[in-house]
């Protein structure tokens, strides 16, 4: 989980001014968190209370009601009975890390994908979305590697046949899932450590911060399994907390000490 939220804040301040390349600093004070940070703890809450995923989200992103959300999401925060409304995009799939992390079998984070994502993204492509980036995480942290995660994808999802080099000349902004999910799980798959599936995501312009955090919650399993966690995630991890309130940061430690290792 810590891996979406550290994506989320290296890749902030280039949603709107693209970085197409792999040399930049990884922090600095234009950095923030964003709605994908917040619905990423929201989801996180909600798996350790009572489950009840609309619950958390609207009750923590009032609280945060600038952080960027989409227009329709944020209508969906604030109704009184609030109703899926058949999106595609791309927050259905950013938010969803926890369920990964959290289940216990593959069919388990399939299953709390498709629920976290249906309260609002219940178009067959939102939740395919959410279903494949959780998937990716249980597997990243069950010990499967890039090469099992890339047949799975493909198996299940969505085709993995373009190199980052290949797709960055091309691409553009695209919130949807089919736009970005398969992107951020390329660029994790062409990662050499955890920073540089970061550093990957951003480079390919377009939803920056949500193609990195898509990206993070997938290497960070990944990388904590096989290499430590090193030094330098324990240090990133700390750069990232520092961004936090502190009610967002006691969420993430919460989850993390369970789960995140």
């Amino acid at each position: 989980m810590y891996g979406a939220i550290i994506g989320d804040i290296v890749g902030s301040r280039f949603e709107f001014g693209n970085c197409r390349r792999k040399d930049f600093s990884l922090f600095s004070p234009e950095c923030r968190f964003t709605d994908d940070t917040v619905m990423t703890l929201a989801v996180a809450q909600a798996l350790m209370t009572d489950g009840d995923f609309t619950a958390a989200m609207q009750r923590l992103g009032r609280k945060y009601p600038n952080a960027g959300y989409g227009g329709m999401f944020l209508r969906w925060l604030m109704a009184a009975h609030p109703r899926p409304y058949g999106s595609w995009g791309n927050g259905s799939a950013m938010r969803v890390g926890p369920c990964g992390m959290m289940a216990r079998s593959l069919e388990e984070a399939l299953d709390l994908a498709e629920r976290s994502a249906a309260v609002s993204h219940d178009h067959p492509e939102g939740i395919r979305g959410a279903m494949a980036v959780a998937a990716a995480v249980y597997l990243a942290k069950t010990g499967s590697s890039r090469e099992d995660i890339r047949e799975y994808t493909e198996a299940h999802f969505y085709p993995l046949d373009r190199t980052l080099d290949e797709i960055r000349p091309g691409y553009g902004f695209d919130s949807s899932c089919r736009g970005s999910v398969p992107q951020a799980i390329q660029a994790f798959l062409e990662s050499a450590d955890f920073e540089d599936a970061v550093r990957n995501a951003i480079s390919l312009g377009g939803d920056s911060d949500t193609i990195a955090a898509i990206a993070g919650s997938i290497a960070w399993p990944f990388y904590s399994r096989t290499e430590g966690p090193t030094a330098r995630m324990r240090s990133i991890r700390a750069e990232a907390a520092a961004y936090l309130p502190d009610d967002l940061r006691s969420i993430a430690e919460k989850f993390a000490s369970r789960f995140d290792a």
